[in-house]
This record gives structure tokens, C-alpha cells and sequence, in this order.
């Protein structure tokens, strides 16, 4: 496969109450700090220690792909230390991976000098908290997608703001990212051979609501207090009492979430991003609802079903259609769980991946002019894995070019805040690029 693409602050958070720790930035605890020195040459430091903020089911899915990373003996990784804000989660994350400390604050994290690199797995309103801190300290990150809630894009601004300033390596968990495919179809859009590019389609179809009813409770008899912080979950959200469907199945509701728009959207939308190379889109429209999964309970807050369309100054169209309710994806080959292949539309002819899911297909547009077909082949297929080294091997080398770096996934994100904005409110979302503003 092709890769080139002090002391910790542990007795003073004790000795602080939370709401006053809530109030400090990073930086007013913990000198921010370069980039750790990772094994490169003749760098003194042995191994790269990574730690993971967010112990839950997202979470064990990166422990595993690290482990298979770590085992294989290419990369010269060790889990430093685990956090999370639930007791039992964190004490098992520990035990599994064998890991060197653990933490229910993520900035007693941080203050470890153990901890070169970051996973962040936590639900998304904290996602840019953490990264932004985690950056400050001096620590390369994997951020999960969605970059940040639906409702945080001056936060979405502030964490580009921070990371492109930064000298670690950053990369948003849209795994997509990882397909050879995408990245054939933006060298044959730089070389011209759909002419100019004029709309990018692409979608996200399942069956279920297992991403988020379906999500597991671990104890359905849990309660807040020393082994479960529940003001440290909420965050910047609007407060509820505790009940463990809003702790373990945050993905149903409004406040923690916004539906596949922001949860998976992000896998099909960012490499169209990327491959037509647009900026911020100036229109964004959307529709849809909670169209199937609606129970007697009524706890489903996020559609099942939504759609929505982005205009771009630079003349280009792109669309995302999705839901839940049933997952046949036309007869182009899905790259992905859910992932249509996308389709890129020129002023010249168009790509799809073949149905054989092994090459690029141009077709040209048929007028008398037209170019001949072509086929490109696909070197690789989409695997996170290869997300994760790719990652580390930018660390290693002191490069940000990641797959997924901040300004590809602040324009992405963008699009979906304007999407779920835009759908919330039954109104178009514009875009002020001078200002650098959503306006609804």
C-alpha cells in the first residue's frame, strides 16, 4: 500500500472544583509545548505513546486497529494512557490494553509526558474542546468526525485556527479518506479530464437505527457521582438530569449529536470535498425528518432521512442523499459501509469507480468532439488501519499533510453545520466568506 500520502496536574485538579477548572483554558495550566520528538533517525525518543480520550465503542475500534499497528513490530507505538469520564469504561480500557495510567479528566491527560499522541473518540460536542487542547499541549491528534456539533462553528473556526498554527500533525477520522480512489479522482481532476468540474454526487444509505438506539448501555442501572461525572458530559450543552439513555445513547439526541448528517455524512462528503478542490460553499439547502424510526418513547431527537445540496462560488454543485431506512445503493459499487461511490460531473465527461470496483471509469460527454473512454486503476482500497499509519508516519517525519487535514475537514464540516442549521430551521444557510460566517 502506498503511505506516503513538569508534573502532571493531578493534585491540583483534585483540589479544584470542576467548575472553576471548566473555566481555565489549557494554556493557563500547562505550557503549551512543540511537537514531541518521535522516532525518526537519530531522535532520542524510543517509542510514540498514545493516548485515548473517549473509552466507548468508537474507541475500542481504534485500540484494536492500534494494537494490529503495534503488533505487527513497523511502528514503534505503546498505549501511554486512557481517559474517561465513566469509571468502569476507563478501568477496562486500561486493563485490555495494559495501559500506562488513566484519567477521567483529559487534561490530567494531557499534562502527561507520556502521551506523544491523542485519540479522540468522545461524543461530538467535545471533539474541538480536546483537540485545541491536546494541540496546545503539544500532542499530534486523531479527531474523530464529526470535527465538532452541529451548533459549535465558531468552535469549528477557533480548532482550524489552532491546529494550522500547531507543529503536530492532525487528522479528522473520515475514513473514507483512505481509498486510493478518491485520491486517482483528484489527480485526474487537477489534469483536466473531466474539464471543468461542475457537480459532485454522493450518498449514505443503511438499514437500522443501531447508531444510536442501538448503542450500547453498559450499565442501565448507572448514576453520576465519583465514578461518573455527568457535568464533565454535558459540557457546553444544555444541562439535563441524568438518565442513562442521554450517557450511553447520546447519538439520539439534539444536544450531543445531529443525525447522519454530522455522524456519518462526513465519510461520503469529505473526499468530494477534496476532489473537486472547492472552498466554502456559499448556499446550502436541506430536507428531511425522522421518517422511520420514530417510537412510542419518542426519545429519537436527529433524522433518519436527510438530504442536502451545497452551492460553491467556484460554479459547483455538490450533493449528499442519505437515510436510514434502506440501505440499496443503485447498481454503483458501494466503497464502505453504507458509501456510494461517488460521482464527479465535468464540463467534459464524467467519474464514477466501474462496477467492478477496481478502476476509475471516464465517460466522456457525447458530442461530436468527445474523448474516448478511459479506465484508471484503483492501487488500494479504503481501510482506517492505513488512516492511523498514515497519522504516525506524518509524526514521524514532522509533516501535517495527513490525509484528513484541518482545512479539508473545516471546509467539510462547514457544509454540515450549514446543513443541520439550514434543516433545523426550514430556511436556506449562507455563507459570508469574508466574515467567515454562517447566516441562516
Amino acid at each position: 500500500m502506498n503511505t506516503t500520502r513538569t508534573e502532571t496536574r493531578r493534585q491540583f485538579i483534585k483540589t479544584t472544583s470542576f467548575a472553576t477548572l471548566a473555566t481555565l483554558s489549557l494554556p493557563a495550566l500547562l505550557k503549551a509545548q512543540s511537537a514531541p520528538a518521535i522516532v525518526s533517525g537519530t531522535n532520542l525518543n524510543s517509542r510514540l505513546g498514545i493516548g485515548f480520550i473517549g473509552c466507548g465503542h468508537r474507541a475500542g475500534s481504534h485500540m484494536r486497529m492500534l494494537r494490529m499497528l503495534k503488533d505487527d513490530g513497523k511502528l514503534p507505538i505503546e498505549f501511554a494512557a486512557v481517559c474517561d469520564i465513566y469509571r468502569p469504561r476507563l478501568n477496562k480500557a486500561k486493563s485490555q490494553l495494559n495501559a500506562g495510567s488513566a484519567y477521567m479528566d483529559h487534561r490530567e491527560l494531557l499534562a502527561d509526558k507520556k502521551v506523544d499522541m491523542v485519540c479522540i473518540a468522545t461524543p461530538d460536542h467535545h471533539h474541538a474542546y480536546q483537540a485545541i487542547d491536546a494541540l496546545q499541549a503539544g500532542k499530534h491528534v486523531y479527531c474523530e468526525k464529526p470535527l465538532t456539533h452541529w451548533r459549535q462553528f465558531e468552535l469549528t473556526k477557533k480548532l482550524a485556527a489552532v491546529a494550522e498554527k500547531s507543529h503536530c500533525a492532525f487528522t479528522c477520522g473520515a475514513q473514507a479518506m483512505s481509498d486510493g480512489a478518491w485520491a486517482k479522482m483528484k489527480q485526474l481532476v487537477k489534469e483536466g479530464v473531466i474539464g471543468q468540474p461542475l457537480f459532485g454526487e454522493t450518498s449514505f444509505f443503511r438499514i437500522g437505527d443501531w447508531g444510536e438506539r442501538g448503542m450500547q448501555v453498559d450499565d442501565p442501572n448507572a448514576t453520576p457521582g465519583a465514578d461518573l461525572n455527568w457535568d464533565a458530559f454535558q459540557g457546553d450543552a444544555p444541562k439535563h438530569k441524568f438518565t442513562v439513555d442521554r450517557l450511553f445513547r447520546w447519538r439520539m439526541f439534539e444536544d450531543y449529536s445531529g443525525g447522519p448528517v454530522t455522524d456519518v455524512y462526513p465519510h461520503s462528503l469529505t473526499p468530494v470535498v477534496d476532489i473537486l478542490g472547492v472552498g466554502f460553499p456559499d448556499t446550502v439547502v436541506a430536507v428531511g425528518g425522522i421518517d422511520r424510526y420514530n417510537y412510542d418513547d419518542k426519545l429519537r431527537e436527529v433524522p433518519d432521512t436527510c438530504s442536502l445540496l451545497a452551492h460553491y462560488p467556484e460554479k459547483i454543485t455538490i450533493s449528499v442523499l442519505g437515510s436510514e431506512a434502506n440501505d440499496y445503493n443503485t447498481a454503483l459499487p458501494a466503497r464502505g459501509a453504507g458509501q456510494r461511490s461517488p460521482t464527479i460531473r465535468g464540463w467534459d465527461g464524467t467519474l464514477t469507480v466501474d462496477r467492478n470496483g477496481k478502476e476509475i471509469l471516464f465517460t466522456a460527454l457525447r458530442t461530436n468532439d468527445a474523448k474516448p473512454d478511459q479506465r484508471f486503476p484503483i492501487e488500494y482500497g479504503e481501510n482506517n488501519t492505513e488512516l492511523w499509519r498514515n497519522l504516525i508516519q506524518c509524526a514521524q517525519k514532522g509533516t501535517k499533510d495527513t490525509w484528513c487535514p484541518i482545512n479539508l475537514a473545516f471546509r467539510t464540516q462547514t457544509v454540515l453545520q450549514m446543513a443541520a442549521l439550514a434543516h433545523r430551521k426550514g430556511a436556506t444557510a449562507h455563507f459570508d466568506a469574508k466574515k467567515q460566517k454562517i447566516i441562516i
